[in-house]
């Protein structure tokens, strides 16, 4: 089974052929209201991708929150763990440019509200394979899902953010894409920065985008998975889909290798639909993709 103690948010997306410049009206393409947040698209796209999955986190009392809820339910994720707090849900406000290209403000409302994994989080923690973290959540309510004894715990450092040594004394994999690298070590070239992550965490993905992925890990592995060329309609979450997918493959025993492979697979997928959430592939459709390879 795969935990994620994480955020819930609804994206509120913007398509257009530019982002506005500063103090620029212009007109878009499309709108759409979607489900997101990025430790609900990771538990999304693990679900998808074939694993148990049960979603720790909060949303508000407003409209959004039983959307959210139900787009979880509706992928198969256990959601007895999502509480309901006073007041707004988190919510992103994302513009996507034609080719794929996107920015995203987050309004973290109810993910704000979040302290901690409670006695039951944590007893649903401890029966995990894997806990998916991310950091749209507090930074202690973070480092406490972090330390709860049992399962392999899988960091996405974003928003890119100091990360305190506490945190990282508890993390197995670390997977930042190139910037978050680049923002947490230091180094600029992202092999530089996998070097870096290794003397922090004993094992490290680096995400390249269309140049695929970097693994390492102190037992001297160093691998790179070139991406699976394909037209980007919307990068939306296709990071979150390749962390999600790459925690179901680590818990079904593949090797590193196989597990890049799996992970860039399902994220390629992604980014030919629209969306967060709605954009992640399902495992029949991941497996068959990889057959055409």
């Amino acid at each position: 089974m795969i935990s994620v103690f994480g955020s819930a948010n609804m994206d509120l997306v913007a398509y257009v052929a530019q982002a506005p410049k500063p103090g620029e009206t212009i007109t878009g393409r499309a709108f759409r209201t979607i489900p997101g947040g990025k430790g609900a698209n990771q538990a999304i796209a693990a679900a998808r991708a074939g694993a148990e999955v049960a979603f720790l986190g909060a949303v508000g009392d407003d409209a959004f929150g039983p959307g959210l809820r139900a787009a979880l339910a509706e992928a198969g994720v256990d959601t007895s763990g999502l509480r309901v707090v006073s007041g707004p849900s988190g919510v992103a406000h994302i513009v996507v440019q034609d080719g794929g290209d996107n920015s995203i403000i987050v309004v973290p409302g109810a993910n704000g509200a979040v302290t901690g994994p409670d006695e039951r989080d944590a007893e649903i923690i401890a029966r995990s394979d894997a806990l998916l973290l991310q950091l749209e959540l507090p930074m202690d309510a973070v480092v406490a899902a972090a330390h709860v004894p049992g399962a392999q715990v899988i960091l996405t450092p974003a928003p890119a953010v100091p990360l305190p040594a506490e945190l990282l004394e508890a993390v197995g994999l670390i997977v930042p894409n190139e910037h978050e690298a680049a923002a947490i070590t230091g180094r600029d070239d992202p092999r530089d920065a996998l070097e870096a992550l290794l003397d922090l965490v004993p094992e490290a993905v680096v995400t390249l985008g269309a140049r695929g992925a970097l693994y390492g890990s102190r037992d001297g592995t160093r691998l790179h998975e070139p991406a699976v060329p394909v037209r980007a309609v919307d990068t939306t979450a296709a990071g979150d889909t390749f962390a999600g997918a790459l925690a179901v493959a680590r818990t079904e025993g593949h090797d590193p290798a196989g597990a890049l492979r799996f992970a860039s697979a399902a994220a390629a997928l992604s980014v030919q639909r629209e969306g967060a959430s709605t954009s992640m592939p399902h495992r029949h459709e991941i497996d068959r993709f990889l057959e055409g390879l």
